[in-house]
């Protein structure tokens, strides 16, 4: 497996809806260990792979600390069948827009449904971070940035930052 370079903000493709995954086999499933190796190393504890430059609805999470044992899981082609009406709030932060977080507000718990690295259908129920990560990663396969969840003014400034960050690091720029 390898680790793959991240698009960070404002690269465009961030933005992009990310196609369904027409068959689950051997090429799908090592893309699937960059990710998480991707991921492992950023650290992060969820990525989509439209955030390593592949535009396929799929994306990986393990929500394990540090000191226990890896529990990686892949999705592909999730779908969220039911939201709760009940709200909670996480600091969010993305590997695609580093050391940046905000408090974002999205439904408790989730149920997705969804294929694994085997290409067999699952569906899971998720509640507190497990919810929050599912989430906020399938928003990325829609072109949504957890920014997008926070007020115009804040969001309107990460971005300017962020552009001002990629404009300094532009190739060709002069350094006094």
């Amino acid at each position: 497996m390898s680790i793959k370079p991240l698009i960070i903000l404002p690269d465009p493709v961030l933005r992009q809806l990310s196609k369904p995954v027409e068959r689950v086999d051997a090429p799908l499933r090592k893309l699937a260990g960059d990710m998480l190796d991707t991921m492992y190393d950023a650290p992060g504890i969820g990525l989509a792979a439209i955030q390593i430059g592949e535009p396929l609805r799929m994306l990986v999470i393990d929500l394990a600390k540090e000191d226990e044992t890896p529990a990686p899981h892949v999705f592909i082609n999730p779908e969220i069948l039911e939201s709760s009406d009940q709200r909670s709030v996480y600091e969010e932060g993305c590997l695609s827009i580093p050391d940046y977080y905000a408090e974002v507000e999205r439904p408790a718990a989730v149920r997705v449904k969804y294929l694994d690295r085997d290409g067999k259908l699952q569906e899971m129920q998720a509640e507190g971070l497990m919810a929050t990560c599912l989430q906020h990663e399938i928003d990325h396969l829609n072109g949504v940035l957890f920014i997008d969840h926070i007020s115009k003014l804040k969001r309107d400034m990460v971005v300017k930052k962020f552009k001002k960050l990629a404009k300094d690091k532009a190739p060709g720029k002069l350094v006094g």
